[in-house]
């Protein structure tokens, strides 16, 4: 299982420097016009995580795999993007495809770099997004609804599903998102939206991008992003996407170094990541040998053969029980053998709910 994550935003607002950022390279060609971006550009970039490093200290592994995330940089979109405005509907179709959305807001003066609309506005920039892919979901489920009312009418085992359907309408031509539906947890919801893949019900991370004096103190610009964030049950962080892509070709030690230049401890991708990762409800644990140290992200309150499967599906299958160890009980014996000594070194069966950090081995039989 991977994290996919759209990045989207108006034009010029720092989505191609942040990818060329997250790619620590010059992919994705970064402009001072509209547009630039046409194709939508992708990159698998490892999740940072220092308890690999703590592992692999111990282990000495021959390799050590990160989890990872794919971002996609998708092009600017514009007011009437959801009927096509700007090569909109292309553009909308790219964010189906992801996980979460990371939506990249102005929050910072330079009359150097064109704004498309003439002025700084952070929340007029977010409604102008928003909106559209609002208006996407209304289009996409107006299509839905109306398949759903002729099937409704010789299946009356699809009622509910029509029932629900048309208040979910309801509540989007209000101009409210998906994941904000009363309804949304319902099994009914779940399996209306299954095929339908509503964009204003992924999850979004708002990145407030500023300049260098920006990342000190929060500006009028950034409080009014985090407060709209908060105010609508969303993540938000503050990122400077010119130093972050300045500090691209740092080594580790660089990168910390020049954080701590600024007065930061981490980097706005890095927090960029762990958001998503919070906002998904996904989590890492660890398999820890000889060949290779390795972070698999699952979904929180998955279960050891579920959590198993995502190295290989006979592991579910054939699942028997798991050797568990958390992760700072494996730190602190120095190893598997040094918990297993403590005793900190658990058999867990199929009803195991798998922690956060938890280093495990499988054990399977197909």
């Amino acid at each position: 299982m991977a994290l996919s994550i759209g990045i989207v935003g108006l034009p010029n607002v720092g989505k191609s420097t942040l990818f060329n950022a997250l790619t620590k390279n010059q992919s994705a060609l970064a402009a001072n016009y509209p547009f630039c971006t046409i194709e939508p550009n992708k990159a698998v970039v490892a999740v940072p995580d220092r308890r690999l490093d703590q592992l692999s200290d111990i282990v000495n592994p021959q390799r050590v795999q990160n989890a990872i995330v794919e971002f996609t940089d998708i092009a600017g979109l514009v007011k009437g993007a959801s009927k096509g405005e700007g090569l909109g509907n292309q553009f909308l179709s790219h964010i189906r495809e992801t996980s979460a959305i990371v939506h990249v807001v102005r929050c910072f003066e330079d009359d150097a770099i064109v704004h498309v609309d003439g002025t700084v506005d952070p929340l007029r920039d977010i409604e102008v997004i928003n909106t559209e892919l609002v208006l996407a979901d209304i289009q996409t489920l107006e299509n839905r609804l109306a398949r759903l009312e002729k099937q409704a009418k010789t299946d009356r085992k699809l009622q509910p599903l029509f029932e629900t359907a048309k208040r979910l309408l309801d509540h989007l031509n209000t101009g409210a998102p998906a994941i904000l539906f009363a309804e949304r947890e319902s099994e009914v919801f779940a399996e209306l939206t299954k095929e339908t893949r509503l964009i204003s019900l992924k999850p979004v991370i708002y990145a407030a991008n500023v300049d260098e004096a920006g990342l000190a103190h929060d500006n009028e610009h950034v409080r009014t992003v985090c407060a709209f964030a908060a105010e609508h049950n969303a993540e938000a962080v503050k990122i400077c996407a010119k130093i972050e892509e300045e500090m691209a070709g740092l080594n580790d030690a660089e990168r910390l170094e020049f954080l701590e230049s600024l007065g930061q401890t981490e980097g706005g991708l890095d927090q960029i990541i762990h958001h998503g990762y919070h906002a998904l409800g996904l989590i890492s644990y660890f398999t820890a040998g000889v060949k290779e140290v390795r972070a698999w992200t699952i979904e929180r309150g998955w279960k050891a053969p579920k959590a198993a499967s995502v190295i290989h599906d006979d592991f579910e299958r054939g699942f028997i029980r798991a050797e568990v160890m958390a992760f700072d009980d494996y730190i602190e014996g120095r190893g598997e053998s040094g918990a297993r000594t403590a005793g900190k070194l658990r058999t867990e069966g199929k009803e195991y709910v798998v922690n956060n950090g938890d280093v495990m081995h499988f054990l399977f039989n197909v």
